[in-house]
């Protein structure tokens, strides 16, 4: 079991407490995009950033210590919600900064070693939930506003079309490792924002239930 109160990279930041975090995360991030996430060491995240490697393991204690705290870090960014008045739009936008985000090599294998850090590591693991959650949560605002405008069925699953839209860019990205392209975030977007207005996200109802409960087999 995890204790919460002592979670990696905790100790609350200022002065030079600020200033060794921002080397030690900024080291790791380094080291994760020239060497990939199975050569991060404490050692060698010591040695590119100056901060002794005692001091890196008495606040983080592991390499997974290190990435939920550059998890927190990144989590800290601002996200944009658009509000075009357009769904499409709204869906191209949110793809498009996802994709560009991730065209930089430094975000890109530090999205790689966190999943990675979430395999080993059970608070890694919940934290990357947590923060994927939060994420989710903020982008569905703009499928809530498109419901509100009727644009798409009431009965629209919001969370489950920000999955949809973003899911082949994470597959690119970490399971057929190709890089992405300007292009796939617009695919993504549309694909998201047709399957959308056709229904295929409506919540299953009551009287949907009931109707498959009466229907006879084909």
């Amino acid at each position: 079991m995890n204790d919460r109160s002592h979670s990696p990279g905790s100790v609350r930041p200022g002065g030079r407490t600020a200033r060794t975090r921002e080397a030690v995360l900024s080291a790791a991030l380094d080291e994760l995009a020239e060497k990939g996430y199975a050569a991060l060491s404490v050692e060698g995240v010591a040695q590119r950033s100056g901060v002794h490697p005692a001091t890196i393991r008495r606040r983080w204690r592991t390499v997974e210590g290190i990435m939920c705290d550059a998890l927190t870090q990144d989590s800290g960014r601002a996200i944009v919600i658009p509000d075009t008045g357009s769904l499409r739009q709204d869906l191209r936008q949110i793809a498009q900064s996802i994709g560009g985000y991730y065209m930089v090599e430094r975000n890109k294998a530090f999205l790689g070693g966190i999943v990675s850090a979430a395999g080993r590591d059970s608070f890694a693991e919940d934290a990357l939930r947590d923060t994927l959650s939060v994420r989710l949560r903020l982008a569905s605002e703009i499928v809530h506003q498109a419901i509100k405008r009727g644009e798409l069925p009431p009965d629209t699953d919001a969370e489950e079309v920000i999955a949809y839209m973003a899911a082949p860019l994470y597959y690119r990205l970490l399971v057929s490792r190709r890089p992405l392209d300007d292009r796939l975030p617009l695919v993504c977007a549309d694909a998201a924002y047709h399957a959308a207005r056709a229904g295929v996200f409506s919540l299953p109802g009551e009287s949907a239930g009931a109707a498959s409960e009466t229907d006879e087999p084909a």
